[in-house]
């Protein structure tokens, strides 16, 4: 028997669509079978399942253990909870050889999708072609897996609290700190980690509840925000930490209400694994501060400049041996300490770990960053047939510029101003655009740069497009 996916749903670091209309159970069945045939060619046998708080996951995840075990494969139910406790699941038991959750991450309700680890490494790319191409082919292997339960909950949360190992309690106990899980997955993982924190705790919309009534959870928003920053103002707090809706990005802002951006937070994690770990790689992505680079180098660290995309940063680290990596979208990877996936929960322990080790508050942390001026993301609609072309030809009009122009992702070009970036989505028929000075004026030169660019391929900046 044949299968044909949606072509839309098969995307670059996971498998994603719209209930009902690209993707349904029989998807699920069909990733199941082809991501057991897969794995057991490899040679591995069980994968670990878990699914997230929206209302179509139950059904997905029902569907998605019948293809895995009607290929052979062995399933471990985790049940419902954040996608890291599923990447925990993976990486902490070694009879496990792959993980699946079911999630649609930041998306609209009506959106789900699924997030693959394959014998300890990210499964994205070439691999979820690789597995429409199984199913197109039918070629799924026989067989009659077995399916366990598996209460993982409290194990993890045991895990997250090593995040403060070697910190003094009383550095602990003295914060007072905000949460807001957005009614996504990552909510009672929170209240069982809240419950065990030193320090005082306060907690925004842990229940799940997959219509998110509350506001929309995606912390690199900043007007989904608001209510963490009422909270953090109202009660008089140290910061505040937000997740989105599937616990594997973090948003966070200081004791002022001001935004600590993904890089900016970077900056924070850099500065205690550095005091610890002398001369270690740190990766981020293209989209992040130069202001980040350059305190990643003036602490003694290895600052890394690498390609936007969670898979792609956790395969980079894996090559260069980076202990630390993040990127501006909120996703942090911890392998110093940790297993070097992207885990919100753990980022947020480890953010009251550096306060403490560092012996300042996150509002002075954040206030003695340079004051840089940036654009937010600039995304616009370009035919998707044209984003990668657009990009080389920009690459080639810059060949023999006197600028410092770097091609690791797109086009990220560094003048006296400062840099401005242009570079094509994977996942979408997007460019994206940003730039960055320590000037309104410079930042305006930069702008200009950027549309001089586009003009010059027929493009404009006009038509912006959202996520």
């Amino acid at each position: 028997m044949t299968y044909n996916f949606d072509p839309t749903i098969l995307r670059e670091y996971d498998i994603r669509g719209i209930i009902g209309e690209t993707l349904g159970p029989d998807d699920a069945r069909a990733i199941g079978r082809s991501f057991a045939t897969l794995l057991r060619e490899a040679g591995g046998s069980k994968v670990a399942v878990g699914y997230d708080g929206r209302v179509s996951s139950p059904t997905l995840e029902h569907a998605l253990i019948e293809g895995l075990t009607a290929s052979g494969c062995d399933v471990v139910r985790v049940g419902m909870g954040p996608t890291p406790m599923l990447y925990y699941a993976e990486a902490s038991a070694e009879e496990v050889h792959g993980g699946i959750q079911i999630t649609g991450s930041h998306n609209p309700p009506n959106y789900n999708g699924f997030k693959m680890v394959f014998q300890g490494r990210p499964f994205f790319g070439e691999d979820i072609q690789r597995l429409g191409r199984v199913a197109a082919e039918g070629a799924w292997r026989d067989g009659t897996g077995t399916v366990e339960e598996r209460a993982i909950l409290d194990e993890y949360i045991e895990r997250l609290l090593s995040g403060l190992g070697g910190v003094e309690p009383a550095a602990i106990e003295r914060l007072r700190v905000g949460w807001d899980a957005g009614n996504g997955a990552a909510g009672p993982a929170l209240e069982a980690l809240a419950a065990r924190l030193p320090g005082e705790h306060h907690l925004l919309y842990t229940d799940v509840d997959g219509d998110f009534p509350n506001h929309h959870p995606d912390p690199t928003v900043e007007a989904n925000l608001a209510d963490l920053r009422t909270l953090v103002a109202e009660k008089d707090l140290d910061f505040g930490i937000a997740f989105d809706g599937d616990g594997d990005r973090i948003g966070a802002i200081d004791g002022e209400g001001r935004v600590i951006w993904g890089d900016q937070l970077l900056m924070i994690y850099a500065e205690d694994l550095l005091a610890r770990l002398p001369n270690a790689t740190v990766i981020a992505d293209v989209k992040a501060s130069r202001a980040l680079f350059d305190h990643v180098a003036q602490h003694g660290g290895t600052p890394v400049m690498w390609k936007t995309g969670h898979s792609l940063i956790k395969s980079k680290m894996k090559e260069t041996g980076a202990l630390l990596a993040g990127e501006m979208s909120g996703h942090v990877f911890f392998a110093d300490d940790y297993y070097g996936y992207d885990d919100a929960l753990y980022a947020g322990v480890r953010l009251l770990a550096a306060s403490a080790r560092l012996g300042r508050s996150v509002t002075e942390l954040r206030g003695a960053m340079p004051a840089m001026v940036n654009t937010p993301e600039m995304r616009f609609q370009v035919d998707e047939t044209r984003k990668f072309a657009a990009i080389g030809e920009v690459k080639a009009r810059l060949a023999d510029s006197p600028a410092d122009v770097d091609g690791t992702d797109g086009v990220r070009v560094t003048t006296a101003d400062g840099w401005w970036l242009l570079r094509a989505s994977n996942t979408q028929d997007v460019l994206v655009a940003r730039a960055e000075s320590e000037s309104e004026e410079g930042l305006e030169r930069l702008i200009a740069q950027i549309d001089e660019q586009l003009a010059l391929s027929g493009l404009a900046r006009g038509a912006q497009a959202g996520h």
